[in-house]
């Protein structure tokens, strides 16, 4: 895998800074002398700078709009340069000559001033306060969204406005003012053509559903689709992963679940699913949810918009966090703010009484992990000559633990001892935000796999060919099943219109082709390469059902991967005695412990290949039991049912509160209630509950 390419150095940036600011001194002295060669090569490389800007140096633009010197103000400072340098050139009574042409420049300036009024209209008529996915909202009138150039300031200036720069800079040679009235000329034209087009889509047939009628047809279509059980999420970018591993069990489950969102970038960042998605980055919005059939949601992550939600009375709230582990963050005093906190096995349970933050034992259900139902088994040792050893370490986390990560002070030390056995085949899959806090964890990341890169182009011996054009033909049919082929510049809007309602069946058609990719992918690799996997596929569980051995750090990645009850390895970098570490951290009471040095790895590597000599198997199943509980009934069929035991809580719950308010006054006196027919097997919505 390639290294990433490095941010341009700040010299770069100063040089190309500098040769803009040149350009522009070198056009000024010109225009006064006036020196005809000198005018058309300082605007010939200022022009070319400004593409530079545009297309490589992004960052640099930044720093000029912080000077109030940006595209606008260097565009007809360009322009004015060339008039004055033509009007040195003749004549004292050229002037009357050019004064149009002047004219003509100050009415392109007017209009491109016009035209950014009018996209800032746009596009906030094409801002809807409920962004969906999955929903056939054709209702709402969506359009695909305007041309690029139309939104974005400093490409329409540097378009529209280059034939009305190129027209000066003919004209300037031959004194030909022709040229300039041409080029002028059409950059009016362009930029007449652009404001009609964004005062055609301000019409009133042309522009999307106002924000009232949008709220509207989110009431209908919720009372339509009458959703039971959703999945709540808000966070960063990185983050999607944590609400992209319960879509497989929240779509397996009883009822009409749902996924409510509050970031707009979000929506495009959860992975392919059936699911209705819904949006709603308004509070107010958020809580139109109050009135609909939604009974519980589930929270794969805490976040500072989660609050929000937790005050909406009728819906009872869970907590199944995005994994477990022995880290604090499996026991965060956040957790007391749900109704119940929903884990994996009897370890988490005990994990929150120690951790005594407030969660009380009756709150806490264990429903264990549906994710790791498809795992295989142990099925013995490596079968083939190749011994597959999965290093999946953590990242370095918020708290500054150098315990938290292996890769700075021991990712290195295990990747060398591991390429250093001829009959190791290494994964390599690090965290997504590895290195996003601490950059020495992001610099040992690049050298590992600098390590790998360097291993497989010193590995000899029998290398097996790739499996033909399977794998290609795969991939193209699941990004066909996964991926909406969006239009180039397409905003939120258009991307509704394009991520409509699903057709029927394609979610078992994404399930079947990822199992046949999965299968396809590891058949094509060369035998015995190293790998270094930080795609969304091959997914993690793929990894682990192919690993012989898992080498990680104290995260939830080794608590799901003793659902397969194989061999694993935690490395210790805590700085404590192993003991200690064994006693701070249960997850690893079945591992072989592994200090910085990686000494261990020798060893550990002849008790994968020869069982006989492994003596943590059967605490291995013992921790399993423990870390997950019984695999009897399956973790989907808890998981579904902890999910109807809350859903009747929480139509018992509303049933109650309508009950006592009704007792307690008529109806007819309550201000804004809202009544409705009961659908068949489905809860009596409520009135609105005091606060």
């Amino acid at each position: 895998m390639p290294l990433p390419l490095p941010r341009p150095p700040a010299l770069l940036k100063g040089l190309v800074a500098i040769v803009l600011a040149a350009a522009f001194a070198a056009q000024a002295v010109a225009a006064l002398l006036p020196h005809v060669p000198l005018l058309i090569a300082a605007t010939t490389v200022s022009l070319a700078t400004e593409g530079v800007l545009y297309r490589w140096q992004r960052g640099v633009l930044s720093l000029f709009a912080k000077s109030h010197a940006d595209i606008s103000v260097r565009h007809v400072l360009r322009d004015l340069l060339l008039v004055v340098g033509l009007l040195r050139l003749g004549e004292q009574d050229r002037e009357t000559v050019y004064a149009p042409l002047v004219a003509g420049l100050l009415a392109f300036y007017v209009l491109h001033c016009a035209i950014q009024a009018l996209s800032v209209l746009v596009r906030r008529t094409r801002t809807l306060p409920v962004v969906t996915r999955n929903i056939d909202a054709s209702a709402l009138r969506l359009s695909p969204a305007p041309s690029v150039l139309l939104r974005r300031p400093g490409h329409r200036l540097l378009v529209f406005g280059l034939p009305a720069t190129a027209g000066l800079l003919a004209a300037t040679p031959g004194d030909e003012p022709v040229y300039a009235a041409a080029g002028i000329a059409l950059s009016l034209v362009l930029a007449l053509t652009g404001l009609g087009a964004l005062l055609f889509r301000l019409l009133p047939g042309r522009r999307p559903a106002g924000e009232q009628e949008v709220l509207a047809w989110f009431d209908a279509w919720l009372a339509e689709y009458r959703p039971t059980v959703g999945l709540y999420f808000s966070g960063g970018a990185a983050s999607a992963y944590q609400a992209n591993m319960w879509l497989e069990p929240l779509a397996k489950l009883d009822g009409k679940p749902v996924i409510v969102l509050r970031e707009r970038f979000m929506v495009q960042k959860i992975a392919a699913t059936d699911i209705p998605i819904v949006c709603l980055p308004k509070v107010s919005t958020l809580m139109r949810l109050e009135h609909s059939t939604l009974q519980v949601l589930i929270h794969p992550s805490n976040s500072g918009k989660t609050s929000q939600v937790l005050r909406i009375p009728t819906i009872r709230h869970t907590f199944v966090n995005h994994g477990e582990s022995d880290k604090l963050s499996s026991c965060n005093p956040y957790a007391k703010a749900y109704d119940e906190v929903w884990v994996a096995g009897p370890a988490a349970r005990e994990r929150y009484a120690l951790a005594e933050v407030g969660v009380e034992d009756k709150d806490v259900v264990e429903t264990g992990r549906p994710q790791l139902d498809g795992l295989l088994p142990y099925a013995g040792p490596p079968a083939g000559p190749w011994t597959t050893v999965l290093y999946a370490p953590t990242w370095e986390g918020w708290d500054g633990n150098p315990g938290n990560t292996s890769v700075i002070a021991a990712g290195e030390n295990l990747v060398r001892a591991l390429l250093a056995d001829p009959g190791v085949r290494l994964l390599y899959k690090p965290h997504p935000l590895t290195g996003s806090v601490d950059p020495r964890a992001g610099a040992a990341d690049l050298r590992i796999r600098e390590l790998i890169r360097a291993a497989n182009r010193e590995r000899t011996g029998p290398r097996r060919p790739p499996a033909g054009a399977e794998p290609a033909r795969l991939t193209e049919e699941l990004d066909r099943l996964t991926t909406a082929d969006f239009r180039a510049g397409a905003d939120t809007l258009e991307r509704m219109l394009v991520q409509s309602a699903p057709e029927p069946g394609r979610a078992e058609a994404v399930a079947r082709v990822t199992a046949a990719w999965e299968e396809a992918y590891w058949a094509s690799l060369p035998e015995g390469e190293h790998q270094v996997i930080t795609d969304v596929r091959p997914a993690l569980y793929s990894c682990f059902n192919v690993a012989d051995l898992l080498i990680s750090d104290v995260s939830s990645v080794i608590s799901d991967f003793l659902a397969s009850e194989k061999p694993y390895a935690v490395a210790n970098t805590s700085g404590l005695p192993e003991e200690v570490f064994r006693t701070a951290f249960p997850t690893v009471a079945a591992a072989t412990v592994l200090t910085p040095d990686a000494a261990g790895v020798p060893s550990l590597l002849e008790t994968v290949r020869h069982p006989e000599k492994d003596v943590l198997a059967e605490a291995r199943a013992t921790l399993k039991l423990r870390l997950l509980g019984p695999a009897d009934p399956p973790s989907q069929e808890r998981f579904n049912a902890a999910v109807q035991a809350l859903c009747a809580e929480a139509r018992d719950h509303r049933a109650r509160v309508a009950e006592r308010l009704a007792a307690e006054r008529p109806a007819a006196e309550l201000p804004g209630q809202r009544t409705e027919e009961p659908a068949s097997g489905g809860a009596v919505l409520p009135t609105t509950a005091p606060r």
